[in-house]
Order: C-alpha cells, then structure tokens, then sequence
C-alpha cells in the first residue's frame, strides 16, 4: 500500500461530492474523490503524471499516475454543451507534467452565465486500485495546499482478461447529442462493471475499456457514431443483452431518449400508433393534402420488389470495399447528370433535391456500418443494404415529420447505389395516360420523373405534406394525397377514381355525373388559373376601393425570385430555419447577413419579413443540443430558446440589422412564439443592445408573431411594444383548439376557419389597430381562397401565402366588396362550427 498526494488544482473553496447538484457526481459514478468552488480561472496539475485524456470540448483532462491512478479533472456541471467555447487547453493529449503546471484556462464569466455552475470536479476514476480517500477542506490554493489523499490498494487490482466466451453487439447509433461524454460514459462503465466478462466499445479500429470513464471517453465517442460492444468471460451473452439496449437508449442522458424501463407482462397501450382516420363512406378513402389540385382518371398500382440480397458469397473485405465505392462513384455520376438535367430546364427547386442525393452518399456515418459489416465477411450489397435500411428506419421512426420525410430520400439513394451492386437497376414501368398512382411510397426520383401529361395524380400511403415528394408533386401541379388509408393499396388497376389533392380524398368508382360535374371544374379552375395569372400584378383592391398587400412565405432566395413574376408584393414570411438545418455548425453572422442581403435586392425595394429562428424540442439542431421534452409545444421553443441561448439569436440579429444597410432594402424582423409582454421587452432590449454593436444598421420595423391565444387576448397591449403583428394560424388553431394538426385522427378538425380560432384573429386586428398598428396573416390559411374574403373582413391588411397561389389570392379579393368582406366575417363569427363558415363561403360564391 503507497499513499499519494493530491495538490489543489484550482484555487477555491472545497465542496463534498455529495453536495454537488449532479448525481452522476454526487453518487459517485464517474469516481471518488471532491469538488472545489473556483475563485481562479486556471486549472493545474495536482500531481506528476501524463496527460492521457483531454476531451474534445476542453472541459475536462485526465492524468495518470506513475502508479497508474487516473485523476480526472471535471471543470463546471453540462460544460460539454458549450463544445469548447471558453475553454484554453495549455497541454496536449500525452503530455508529462509536473505539479502545478497549467492544464486548462477557462473564462469564468462566459461559463458563469453560459453552464449549470462552476463547480469543479477532482476524481479517481480506477477506484478499484484505491483503498481510500481522504479530501481537504475550507480554503485551498492551487498547487500548494493538499486537495485529495489516496492510499493505493495492495497487490495489482487492475483487470485481468477474462477468458471464455466472446460475445458482440450489432452497430449501435449513438444518439447522445454531445456524444460519451461524462456522465453517459459513468453510466456505462457502473453498468458493464456488474458482469465478470471484459466488456469493450468499439468504434471502427479504436477500442475501449468499457468500465474505465476515462478510457470510454478517450474514444471520442459522438453524436450518431457506430460502435460495438464487445464481451470475453462467462457472461458475455448477459452483458451484451443488457449493455447494447442502453447505449442505444441514450444511457439516460438529457437531450436523448431515456434508458428504457423494465419490460412489463402488459402491453403499453400509449406505445402504439394512433389510428389512421378512417371514412364512414366505403367509396372514399381519407389522407392528408399533400398536393392541391383535382386528378380524375384510374388506378394504377405502382409496386416496386424490394431487391433480395443475401449474406452469401462475399469476397475478400478489401474487394468488397472496392466494389462498393465504384457503385457510390457511379451513383454519384448519375445524380450529377439528373441534376445538371434539371438546371437545365431551370427547375433549381428539384435539381437541389438530388444535390442533397448526393450529400447523403458522402455521409461517412453509412460507410462506417457498411465497412463495419464488410469486415466482419459480408459482401458489399448485402453491408450497404443493412447500412441505408438502418439509418432509414431511424429517421422514418423521429417524431419531427420534415427529418422523417428523409427517410424516402435516403432509401432511393440506397436503393440506387443497391441496383448498380447488383447489376439489376430499378426499371421505370410503362405507366399509362390518366393514371391515378397508388403507391406504399414514392421515392423522389420515381416523383421527378412523372409527367404530369400522363399523371393525372397520386396517392401514397406513407410520407406527409413535407416529404421532398409532396415538395415536387407540387412543383410539377400534379395533384396528391400523402398517409391514405392502407386499403388504397387493394384497389383493382383500371378502377375508376377521383382524387382531391386540396382535400386529401380518394373517390372509389365514382357515377358518370360526379366525374362530369369534376371535368366541368376542372375546366373552369384552369380557365380561372389563366386569368388570375394574367391579373397578377394588379394590385389586391376590394370593388369598393381597400387595398390588401398580398405577399409570399418563402424559405430562401429561389423563392423570393420566383413571388415577382406571379405578383407577390413582397415577402411576409422568410422562414430563416433554412440557414440552419441540415448542417454541424450553426451559420455564421456573415453567412446570414450574405443571403438576407441577396434576397432583399432581388425583392427591389419591396418588403422583406425574417422571422427569426424558429426550433424546439421536436425539430432540435445539432449544435443547439436541447433536452427532450414530453411536450415540446409547450416548452423551450421559439422566441424562448433565443432568451434562454441568446448567442445565436443576437447573431442573427446583427446579421439583420446589418443587412438592413443594403440599398434599398426594408426588413422586418418578427419574434415566434411570444406569449408574455416580458418576452417581448426582453427581445427588445436584445436588439438595443445589438444596435450599438452594428455602426451602419438601417431602419428594422419589428414585429411578433401571433400563435398563442395569450397575445391575441392582450393584443392593444402588445400593440404598445411593437410595429405589427402576422397571425400564425396553423399553431393559433392548434393551441385554441388543442389539438395536434399533425394527428390522423384530429388534424382535420384542426381547422383555422373554428369561429373561435376567427374570434382570436379578430381581437388581435381590434387591439393593433387601436393602436395603430397592421396586422397580417401568414398561416396556412391566407392562402385558402375560401378564407380571403373573411379574413379581409376581419381586418387583416396583409396576406402572406405560398408562391403559387399569389394570382388566386388577389384575385379572391377584387372580386368582393370591404363592406360585404366585413358582414361575411360577422357571418362567420356567429357559426357554430368550421364547417358552417365554409358552408357560408361556399354558398356566397
């Protein structure tokens, strides 16, 4: 038994493990030894040893002893969230250091106001080479007073290999948002510590000792890794069995999903999927609109035999790996020319679909499970096959219904790459005139294809309205319905049916007269689309002389461009959320401050309305880690991940405000999800603050979304704070109303046109204009035709609505008096249901 000492490594006050707010430190689970509240900023070593570990975020560093004890060093509580940032390594990984030379600097501030505390923890994380440990306390100074004594264990405690049986997991995705770090990693190490095997995590050629915190993280382990846990010894097949459904749980940690519970005998009824909606009528089949429009024509059932790939007759691992990064060349060569196709028809919107194709072919998480597989003997097809199905099935299985979507994406690049492996290409089937499609689902290549001369439309019945699909059915005006019941699939080829994409209907064997009367519409709906677009830079006056501005929702600068020739007087609507998915990092201040300048000058001096960042709990970034809430509509999303992170909201601001210099340009700035005057007041004085930092900014008017019932009530109030407001009315009808519009069952009682959702939007014009303020509109609703007149009547000065349908929308107003806009909206305040208001309309047409 030796005994060693311990200097204090930062200068502060001594804290008990136990009181530390953490129990993955309190309980000891990463190791013994204490924490020190820090009155300096320089983290030292507390004794001779060798830098093993220093982890990527710079929070934490690990020494280890010349008799093998590892200290690791912990500095504040959730500081591996801040990747980095206020972080100064002083050494590198595999260092020697003596006592007292500078480990890590931190600043204190940015970590006072950006961490849970500053507490820093000192540990022993091999206990089981110590025998005890006892902790100073009061006052300490770094590098002189002593901090921790450790009497080491007799004899050789470290873990000799286990022999007897070897067991291995399957890959496991990690979905930890920051990765192995501390407190996930002493969760594992406590849990492979219960069985006698070695047990050991595997990532590519690295490994680790899965009971060692240090050595877990010293793999590196991150978000969306492949790993395998490995085990040798009597109980190998247990821990495997009970190790490999925790780490692919998460292990508990905030921001993934928590560590399953114990199986029960009984089923859990809240698991399973709610149904589908279903209709009385056996003729008409339910779905979502997924793609406006009326198709009339007959079935024609798409079916596509999912390639048979076996585990047999794998080559030697490097040809395998050969084979199938000659396919990923050849596939990428193919996508390469589809897209310079679709450039060359200037179709930007669909050529960007397959440039995201080819994204995914460079994601290295695939050729990880690929390689993976590979090496364990499986031939290339059979290794990509499993590689694209596994990260499909993840993403179809999140609940964020645009990151599902990509699943199909994902499985039509797989199954392209899958087709050149095998040498049997995906054949194109001979689809005749007039086909109504019914699909399982539609890839976005078998979509891009379609000619809308020969496709009069189609129904699938997986995917949603926001699927790339849906996307390019719209651009191509072919009518769709996404989610349709199961049924559709035993329809007869040839059956005659009628499908509304603006309703999400399928109309089975319809009678002569019903199809007659849908011809006749349809005939007078593109009659009615030719004049609008004729008419559609004419501007939006009621036959009595009010004016409407009429402007487009739009997610980046193609949009924007394509709203001038089709009308659109401005943008009431950038979606700014564009700049930030899909991407590691978020987008710089010059980045933003770049494309809000660009979209603005092709606007030509029109309006230009950025909404500021718009995520939460159910659409997180991959740099914003967020905890996983049970309820994320109403949590930390909107304007309140802004107040509670504010670096990246006062980025954007100042790239707003900096824009705004552009010449000509008029910006606007709009806050979702306010639901307090105190949010509102504190976003304000954010953007003061900002202001100063930004020498040349323009005039910015600054405005808030309306999508709570809590801001339409207080409307004069919040009227008083700034220039305007734009009602959201696909989240004010899902709040008024409680109900999900995202649910199968209740997303089409989820109607904007509720009389009490009406109600709200009228008390949000009353209270602005008192003030004298505008209000728009930028919910899906502006851009219903049904809608226009009422929503004019209520008080509405401007409608921001999709691009397409810019001409419809003005259009719907000149036809209508101000004075019979306003009685049909007291008309429709006094319905009982939605229904009747769109009876109301229908029978004032």
């Amino acid at each position: 038994m030796a005994s060693i000492s311990l200097k204090a490594p930062l200068s502060g006050v001594v804290v008990p493990l136990e009181q530390v707010p953490d129990p993955v430190f309190s309980q000891k689970m990463v190791g013994d030894g204490a924490s020190i509240d820090p009155i300096d900023a320089l983290l030292v070593a507390p004794c001779d040893g060798k830098v093993t570990q220093l982890h990527k975020a710079h929070h934490a560093v690990t020494l280890t002893t010349a008799d093998g004890i590892e200290v690791m060093m912990h500095i504040g509580l959730d500081t591996v969230n801040l990747k980095g940032e206020g972080f100064t390594p002083k050494v590198a990984e595999g260092a020697t250091v003596s006592t007292g030379d500078p480990l890590l600097g931190f600043d204190a501030d940015y970590l006072a106001t950006h961490a849970k505390s500053l507490l820093t923890q000192v540990l022993v994380t091999n206990m089981e080479r110590v025998a005890g440990i006892r902790p100073a306390t009061g006052l300490v100074q770094a590098g002189r007073d002593l901090f921790l004594g450790i009497e080491t264990a007799a004899g050789d405690a470290a873990e000799a290999e286990s022999s007897g049986k070897t067991a291995s997991s399957e890959a496991i995705l990690i979905p930890n948002p920051t990765g192995l770090h501390a407190r996930p990693a002493a969760v594992l190490a406590n849990l492979a510590k219960r069985f006698q095997s070695r047990v050991l995590l595997r990532r590519g050629e690295d490994e680790a000792n899965a009971k060692s915190v240090v050595s877990i993280m010293g793999l590196e382990v991150s978000l969306n890794d492949k790993v395998v846990v490995i085990a040798t010894g009597p109980d190998a097949d247990e821990a495997i069995a009970a190790i490999a459904p925790e780490l692919a749980a998460g292990l508990g940690d905030e921001g993934t999903a928590p560590a399953p519970a114990p199986a029960t005998t009984e089923p859990d009824p809240a698991a399973a999927p709610p149904p589908r909606p279903r209709s009385d009528d056996p003729t008409l089949l339910l779905g979502v609109a997924a793609s406006p429009g009326l198709g009339v024509g007959r079935v024609f059932q798409l079916r596509r035999d999912e390639l048979q790939v076996t585990e047999l007759a794998a080559g030697e691992p490097r040809v395998e790996t050969r084979a199938l990064e000659d396919a990923i060349e050849h596939a990428k060569n193919e996508l390469e020319a589809l897209q310079a196709e679709l450039h060359a028809k200037a179709d930007p919107a669909k050529a960007a679909i397959f440039a995201a194709h080819q994204e995914l072919l460079q994601d290295p998480d695939l050729m990880d499970i690929a390689d993976s597989a590979i090496a364990k003997g499986k031939s290339a097809a059979f290794a990509w096959q499993r590689a694209y199905a596994t990260h499909a099935e993840r993403l179809a299985g999140l609940k964020n219904e645009v990151m599902a979507g990509r699943a199909a994406d994902l499985r039509d690049v797989g199954r392209r790459v899958l087709g050149i492996l095998t040498g049997q290409p995906v054949q194109e089937p001979e689809i005749p005139q007039g086909a109504i499609l019914i699909a399982e689902d539609l890839s976005p290549s078998d979509t891009a294809k379609l000619d809308p001369a020969m496709v009069f439309g189609f129904a699938t019945v997986g995917g949603g309205a926001t699927s790339h699909v849906a996307i390019l059915a719209r651009s191509l005006d072919i009518p769709a319905v996404a989610g349709i019941e199961p049924r559709a699939l035993e329809l007869d080829d040839g059956q005659d049916v009628i499908l509304d994409g603006g309703k999400g209907q399928l109309r089975i064997d319809p009678d002569p007269a019903e199809v007659e009367r849908i011809l006749t519409l349809k005939h007078r709906m593109a009659q009615r689309k030719q004049a609008d677009l004729a008419a559609a830079h004419e501007p939006a006056i009621t036959t009595d002389g009010h004016r409407a501005e009429v402007v487009a929702n739009i997610g980046g600068l193609d949009d924007a461009r394509a709203s001038l020739p089709l009308g659109g007087e401005g943008v009431g609507l950038l979606r700014s959320e564009f700049l930030y998915l899909e991407r590691q990092t978020a987008p710089t201040e010059d980045e933003q401050t770049s494309i809000y300048a660009e979209i603005a000058t092709a606007l030509e001096g029109r309006p230009l309305l950025i909404r500021t960042l718009d995520v939460g709990g159910d659409k997180p970034l991959p740099y914003l880690p967020m905890p996983r809430e049970e309820n994320p509509f109403l949590g930390i999303r909107g304007v309140r991940i802004g107040l509670d992170k504010p670096e990246i909201l006062r980025t954007q601001v100042r790239a707003i405000l900096r824009a705004s210099a552009t010449p000509r340009a008029r910006l606007r700035m709009m806050f979702p999800m306010i639901a307090t005057i105190d949010e509102i007041r504190a976003v304000k004085g954010l953007i003061d603050e900002e202001r100063a930092r930004v020498a040349d900014a323009g005039e910015v008017e600054v405005g808030i979304m309306v999508e709570v019932p809590s801001t339409a009530v207080m409307a004069r109030q919040f009227a008083k704070e700034v220039a305007f407001f734009s009602v959201g009315t696909n989240d004010l009808t899902q709040y008024t109303l409680a109900m999900d519009r995202g649910h199968p069952k209740l997303g089409a009682k989820a109607d904007a046109l509720n009389p009490a959702v009406l109600q709200l939007i009228k008390q949000t014009c009353d209270g602005a204009h008192a003030e004298g303020k505008w209000v728009g509109v930028c919910g899906g609703v502006a851009s219903d035709p049904q809608a226009v007149p009422i929503l004019v009547g209520l008080g509405v000065d401007e409608l921001s609505v999709s691009v397409p349908v810019i001409p419809t929308v003005k259009a719907a107003v000149r036809e209508r008096s101000l004075a019979g806009c306003r009685t049909l909206a007291d008309q429709a305040l006094a319905c009982d249901t939605a229904a009747e208001v769109r009876a109301l309309v229908a029978s004032d047409d």
